[in-house]
Protein backbone atom coordinates (compact mmCIF):
# COMPACT_ATOMS: atom_id res chain seq x y z
CA UNK A 1 0.00 0.00 0.00
CA UNK A 2 3.27 2.65 1.37
CA UNK A 3 4.76 1.57 -2.31
CA UNK A 4 0.89 2.08 -4.01
CA UNK A 5 0.87 5.70 -2.64
CA UNK A 6 3.97 6.87 -3.67
CA UNK A 7 3.15 6.15 -6.90
CA UNK A 8 0.28 8.31 -6.82
CA UNK A 9 2.14 10.60 -4.93
CA UNK A 10 4.90 10.51 -8.07
CA UNK A 11 2.06 11.26 -10.69
CA UNK A 12 0.12 13.78 -9.23
CA UNK A 13 3.27 16.16 -8.61
CA UNK A 14 3.90 15.06 -12.46
CA UNK A 15 0.63 16.04 -13.86
CA UNK A 16 1.07 19.98 -11.42
CA UNK A 17 4.75 19.83 -12.67
CA UNK A 18 3.02 19.64 -16.72
CA UNK A 19 0.61 21.94 -15.63
CA UNK A 20 2.50 24.55 -14.24
CA UNK A 21 4.21 26.11 -18.20
CA UNK A 22 0.61 26.40 -19.40
CA UNK A 23 0.49 28.82 -16.48
CA UNK A 24 3.60 30.93 -16.63
CA UNK A 25 2.95 30.98 -20.41
CA UNK A 26 0.02 32.75 -19.91
CA UNK A 27 1.12 35.16 -17.89
CA UNK A 28 4.63 35.81 -19.60
CA UNK A 29 3.56 38.73 -22.04
CA UNK A 30 2.15 40.54 -18.30
CA UNK A 31 5.29 39.47 -16.13
CA UNK A 32 7.76 40.01 -18.69
CA UNK A 33 9.62 36.25 -18.41
CA UNK A 34 10.79 33.42 -20.50
CA UNK A 35 9.98 29.97 -19.76
CA UNK A 36 11.67 26.89 -21.08
CA UNK A 37 11.76 22.76 -20.93
CA UNK A 38 15.09 21.11 -20.67
CA UNK A 39 14.66 17.30 -20.89
CA UNK A 40 18.46 16.86 -20.93
CA UNK A 41 17.60 12.90 -20.65
CA UNK A 42 15.33 10.77 -21.71
CA UNK A 43 16.36 7.16 -22.45
CA UNK A 44 16.25 3.51 -22.58
CA UNK A 45 19.62 1.59 -20.91
CA UNK A 46 20.04 -1.98 -21.50
CA UNK A 47 21.93 -3.19 -19.03
CA UNK A 48 22.86 -6.93 -17.13
CA UNK A 49 19.61 -8.15 -14.97
CA UNK A 50 17.45 -4.94 -15.76
CA UNK A 51 16.64 -2.20 -18.37
CA UNK A 52 15.62 1.11 -17.35
CA UNK A 53 14.08 3.85 -18.66
CA UNK A 54 15.41 7.18 -17.40
CA UNK A 55 14.79 10.88 -17.20
CA UNK A 56 15.95 14.11 -16.71
CA UNK A 57 14.98 17.68 -16.86
CA UNK A 58 13.83 20.95 -15.80
CA UNK A 59 11.18 23.44 -16.50
CA UNK A 60 12.44 27.23 -15.66
CA UNK A 61 10.64 30.52 -15.29
CA UNK A 62 12.43 33.94 -15.15
CA UNK A 63 14.55 36.67 -16.60
CA UNK A 64 18.19 36.60 -16.76
CA UNK A 65 18.65 37.27 -12.69
CA UNK A 66 15.99 34.93 -11.29
CA UNK A 67 14.32 32.27 -12.07
CA UNK A 68 12.06 29.38 -10.43
CA UNK A 69 12.84 26.17 -11.37
CA UNK A 70 11.36 22.77 -10.94
CA UNK A 71 13.07 19.69 -11.63
CA UNK A 72 13.24 15.80 -11.81
CA UNK A 73 15.11 12.66 -11.88
CA UNK A 74 14.61 9.06 -12.06
CA UNK A 75 14.61 5.63 -13.17
CA UNK A 76 11.63 3.13 -14.63
CA UNK A 77 12.53 -0.78 -14.26
CA UNK A 78 10.96 -2.07 -17.88
CA UNK A 79 11.35 -5.83 -16.27
CA UNK A 80 10.57 -5.14 -13.25
CA UNK A 81 7.27 -2.43 -14.01
CA UNK A 82 7.78 0.26 -11.41
CA UNK A 83 9.73 3.23 -10.36
CA UNK A 84 13.07 2.39 -9.35
CA UNK A 85 13.71 6.22 -7.94
CA UNK A 86 12.27 9.47 -8.45
CA UNK A 87 13.95 12.96 -7.33
CA UNK A 88 12.09 16.38 -7.07
CA UNK A 89 13.25 19.54 -6.86
CA UNK A 90 11.85 23.00 -6.29
CA UNK A 91 14.63 25.68 -6.50
CA UNK A 92 15.39 29.41 -6.79
CA UNK A 93 17.96 30.33 -9.15
CA UNK A 94 19.82 33.76 -8.62
CA UNK A 95 22.65 35.28 -10.85
CA UNK A 96 25.94 35.76 -8.98
CA UNK A 97 28.72 36.70 -11.59
CA UNK A 98 28.78 36.31 -15.17
CA UNK A 99 28.93 32.84 -15.27
CA UNK A 100 27.06 31.26 -11.82
CA UNK A 101 23.94 31.21 -10.48
CA UNK A 102 23.11 30.74 -6.60
CA UNK A 103 20.12 28.06 -6.08
CA UNK A 104 18.38 27.16 -3.10
CA UNK A 105 15.07 24.90 -2.31
CA UNK A 106 14.31 21.40 -1.17
CA UNK A 107 14.30 17.92 -2.70
CA UNK A 108 11.99 15.07 -2.32
CA UNK A 109 12.67 11.69 -2.88
CA UNK A 110 9.69 9.64 -3.39
CA UNK A 111 11.45 6.23 -4.48
CA UNK A 112 12.82 4.19 -3.35
CA UNK A 113 11.90 3.82 0.44
CA UNK A 114 12.12 5.35 2.30
CA UNK A 115 10.88 8.62 1.14
CA UNK A 116 12.88 11.53 2.58
CA UNK A 117 12.85 15.32 2.24
CA UNK A 118 15.98 17.86 2.09
CA UNK A 119 16.91 21.13 1.97
CA UNK A 120 19.35 22.37 -1.14
CA UNK A 121 21.82 25.07 -1.04
CA UNK A 122 24.15 24.87 -4.56
CA UNK A 123 25.82 26.81 -7.54
CA UNK A 124 25.39 25.92 -11.27
CA UNK A 125 27.16 27.47 -14.42
CA UNK A 126 29.99 27.28 -16.36
CA UNK A 127 33.26 26.65 -15.49
CA UNK A 128 36.43 26.93 -17.31
CA UNK A 129 36.83 25.28 -20.48
CA UNK A 130 33.02 25.33 -21.09
CA UNK A 131 32.39 22.82 -18.64
CA UNK A 132 29.24 22.85 -17.38
CA UNK A 133 28.69 22.75 -13.27
CA UNK A 134 26.47 22.12 -10.61
CA UNK A 135 27.06 21.38 -6.76
CA UNK A 136 24.73 20.92 -4.54
CA UNK A 137 24.58 20.21 -0.23
CA UNK A 138 21.24 18.31 0.56
CA UNK A 139 20.35 18.46 4.34
CA UNK A 140 17.35 15.81 4.54
CA UNK A 141 14.80 15.64 7.43
CA UNK A 142 16.64 13.03 9.57
CA UNK A 143 20.00 15.90 9.50
CA UNK A 144 22.12 13.29 7.44
CA UNK A 145 23.94 15.98 4.91
CA UNK A 146 25.11 14.94 1.75
CA UNK A 147 26.89 16.39 -1.78
CA UNK A 148 26.70 15.70 -5.54
CA UNK A 149 28.39 17.45 -8.35
CA UNK A 150 28.00 17.11 -11.53
CA UNK A 151 29.72 18.17 -14.80
CA UNK A 152 29.41 17.88 -18.64
CA UNK A 153 30.79 19.26 -21.70
CA UNK A 154 30.06 19.28 -25.49
CA UNK A 155 32.48 18.60 -28.06
CA UNK A 156 31.12 19.70 -31.60
CA UNK A 157 32.35 16.85 -34.38
CA UNK A 158 30.25 19.01 -36.87
CA UNK A 159 27.59 21.53 -36.72
CA UNK A 160 24.86 18.85 -35.89
CA UNK A 161 26.78 16.02 -34.18
CA UNK A 162 28.24 16.13 -30.67
CA UNK A 163 30.03 14.61 -28.06
CA UNK A 164 29.09 15.03 -24.59
CA UNK A 165 30.86 13.02 -21.56
CA UNK A 166 29.36 13.45 -18.19
CA UNK A 167 30.02 12.46 -14.76
CA UNK A 168 28.33 13.07 -11.44
CA UNK A 169 29.98 12.16 -7.91
CA UNK A 170 27.87 12.19 -4.53
CA UNK A 171 28.97 12.03 -1.06
CA UNK A 172 27.63 11.33 2.52
CA UNK A 173 28.68 13.41 5.57
CA UNK A 174 26.67 10.55 7.26
CA UNK A 175 25.08 6.93 6.97
CA UNK A 176 21.58 6.27 5.90
CA UNK A 177 21.30 2.96 5.96
CA UNK A 178 17.63 2.67 5.10
CA UNK A 179 18.32 4.34 2.16
CA UNK A 180 21.56 2.01 1.48
CA UNK A 181 23.75 5.34 1.93
CA UNK A 182 27.22 4.99 3.62
CA UNK A 183 29.50 7.95 4.80
CA UNK A 184 32.16 9.11 2.29
CA UNK A 185 31.94 8.55 -1.70
CA UNK A 186 28.89 7.05 -2.44
CA UNK A 187 28.14 6.95 -5.94
CA UNK A 188 29.61 7.48 -9.54
CA UNK A 189 28.12 7.75 -12.78
CA UNK A 190 29.75 8.78 -16.31
CA UNK A 191 28.54 8.81 -19.52
CA UNK A 192 29.17 9.43 -23.00
CA UNK A 193 26.33 10.14 -25.82
CA UNK A 194 27.12 11.11 -29.47
CA UNK A 195 23.98 13.42 -30.37
CA UNK A 196 22.49 14.16 -33.99
CA UNK A 197 20.47 18.29 -33.47
CA UNK A 198 18.10 17.77 -35.39
CA UNK A 199 17.06 20.96 -34.88
CA UNK A 200 17.96 22.87 -31.67
CA UNK A 201 14.85 21.52 -30.06
CA UNK A 202 15.27 17.82 -30.93
CA UNK A 203 18.38 15.64 -30.79
CA UNK A 204 18.72 11.86 -30.12
CA UNK A 205 21.53 10.26 -29.18
CA UNK A 206 23.11 7.30 -28.38
CA UNK A 207 25.96 6.45 -25.80
CA UNK A 208 26.94 4.28 -22.64
CA UNK A 209 26.53 5.03 -19.31
CA UNK A 210 28.59 3.51 -16.39
CA UNK A 211 27.37 3.57 -12.23
CA UNK A 212 29.29 2.55 -9.36
CA UNK A 213 28.82 2.19 -5.72
CA UNK A 214 31.77 2.81 -3.01
CA UNK A 215 32.57 2.09 0.32
CA UNK A 216 29.83 1.63 3.18
CA UNK A 217 27.21 2.44 0.37
CA UNK A 218 29.12 -0.53 -1.73
CA UNK A 219 28.59 -2.87 1.43
CA UNK A 220 25.08 -1.96 2.51
CA UNK A 221 24.34 -2.73 -1.55
CA UNK A 222 25.87 -6.31 -1.22
CA UNK A 223 24.30 -7.17 2.26
CA UNK A 224 20.84 -6.24 0.68
CA UNK A 225 21.97 -8.84 -2.59
CA UNK A 226 21.68 -5.10 -4.73
CA UNK A 227 23.57 -4.03 -7.77
CA UNK A 228 26.66 -1.84 -7.23
CA UNK A 229 28.37 -1.83 -10.55
CA UNK A 230 26.22 -1.60 -13.59
CA UNK A 231 26.78 -0.56 -17.04
CA UNK A 232 24.31 0.03 -19.94
CA UNK A 233 23.98 0.96 -23.85
CA UNK A 234 21.68 3.78 -23.81
CA UNK A 235 19.22 5.61 -26.64
CA UNK A 236 17.37 8.36 -26.13
CA UNK A 237 17.03 11.92 -26.92
CA UNK A 238 17.65 15.27 -25.72
CA UNK A 239 14.49 17.80 -26.03
CA UNK A 240 14.23 22.11 -25.41
CA UNK A 241 10.62 23.70 -25.50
Amino acid sequence: MTRFMNQLRILAITAFILGIPSIVWAAEMDAGIFTAIDIEVLEYRVQEGKDLAVWEGEFRAGDDDNKAVLRSEGEYIVNGDHVDSAEFQLLYRRLISDFYDLQAGARFDLEPNPTRAYAVLGITGLAPQWIELEANLFLNDKGDLSARVEADTDFLLTQRLILQPKAEINFAFSDDEPTGTGTGFTTLETGLRLRYEVSREVAPYIGVNWERKFGNTEDLAREDGEEYDSFAIVAGVKLLF
